[in-house]
């Protein structure tokens, strides 16, 4: 009797639903769809005339936009969703949807991480960043999507059961497959260790190790300039992490054990997907923040950015300019055509 009370109780409390979460979902995407496609659009336009700036991270700034403007791509998709409860695509669509998200926080988590190091390496190596060769960062890169790519090909597959009985539901909705223990016991502790742990750890030494050569007597004053410009990025990568993707990750161990049914207590079940549903929004704000490293912690990029914005706005003003002077002519040329239709008619 006692066993059948707790199965109910755990049934009931994991099959918990949250309806705030459709509303919580549309405003987020919306929110961060426009800002994220304009910023990553533009970051991806002037990062691709730096590729030749071999020691500044060009390659993972550009990589870490492509991930951001992927997902950022796949926001429409997601906003009807959420606001219609329907999903009148095909199958495939809703599950790579479903995939990009996933891939984009594991790639931006590993690009960020690399920038914050080799940012950090290079400070402290120069002569080492002047033989630094662009391939290697392109190989780096490479590796990254074949890995992150490969790992996160799970997670829209364990989540595609409730697409064979309805197929107008995606996203949120999907149910999970049934995993044994030990599966996701695995699948939790290579996501925290390789997605969280790890980079968590890569970061915060660069960091301190940046911010504690600023500390440092007799350092020239070029190289503290350079240091604290190394500090600034570094920080920023940090703050990026710790704000969008450490709320997750948290949570992230507790979520499969409410899925593997290992609480009975509903109150903290029902927190545990609360939260879950706030932290994948956190989680998104990646798109909208990322830009933010190439914007202010680039001196290069934000130089390039004005020249061209500036180049662009006088453009403008060039056209607006140009059609003013043609509306004028033509009026002109319309007010002396009437003049001589006048003296036409008087001379008849």
């Amino acid at each position: 009797m006692g066993n059948s009370s707790t199965n109910s109780t755990r049934a009931k409390c994991t099959d918990l639903q949250m309806p705030f979460q459709y509303s919580l979902y549309a405003t987020t995407y919306i929110i961060i769809f426009i800002p994220g496609l304009l910023a990553n659009s533009a970051a991806l336009w002037v990062l691709c005339r730096f590729i030749g700036k071999k020691n500044k991270a060009i390659i993972f700034m550009i990589n870490l936009s492509v991930a951001d403007l992927a997902h950022v791509l796949s926001l429409p998709l997601r906003i009807y969703y959420y606001v219609n409860h329907h999903w009148p695509f095909q199958r495939a669509l809703c599950l790579l949807c479903f995939y990009l998200k996933y891939l984009n926080m594991y790639a931006s988590i590993c690009f960020l991480t690399c920038i914050s190091l080799q940012r950090c390496f290079f400070l402290f190596k120069p002569f080492s960043a002047r033989n630094w060769k662009r391939r290697f960062d392109v190989g780096i890169s490479a590796a990254i999507w074949i890995i992150v790519g490969t790992a996160c090909l799970p997670l829209p597959i364990l989540r595609s059961t409730g697409l064979a009985n309805n197929s107008e539901s995606c996203f949120a909705d999907l149910g999970l497959h049934n995993i044994s223990m030990a599966s996701s016991i695995g699948m939790v502790t290579a996501a925290e260790l390789g997605g969280f742990i790890l980079p968590v750890v890569i970061i915060t030494c660069c960091t301190w190790k940046t911010r504690k050569s600023l500390q440092e007597v007799q350092v020239p004053l070029q190289n503290t300039k350079e240091r604290k410009k190394a500090l600034r990025m570094v920080l920023m990568c940090a703050v990026v992490f710790i704000l969008c993707f450490t709320p997750y990750h948290l949570n992230f161990p507790f979520f499969m054990m409410v899925k593997q049914q290992v609480f009975t207590n509903c109150s903290f079940i029902k927190s545990t997907l609360c939260f879950h549903i706030i932290s994948l929004c956190l989680a998104n704000l990646n798109c909208c923040l990322d830009p933010i490293v190439y914007y202010f912690m680039t001196s290069e990029f934000r130089s390039q950015f004005s020249q061209h914005g500036n180049l662009a706005i006088q453009s403008c003003f060039r056209c607006k300019d140009s059609a003013l002077e043609i509306q004028q002519r033509g009026e002109d040329l319309q007010t002396i055509s009437l003049e001589c239709l006048d003296d036409f008619k008087r001379m008849q």
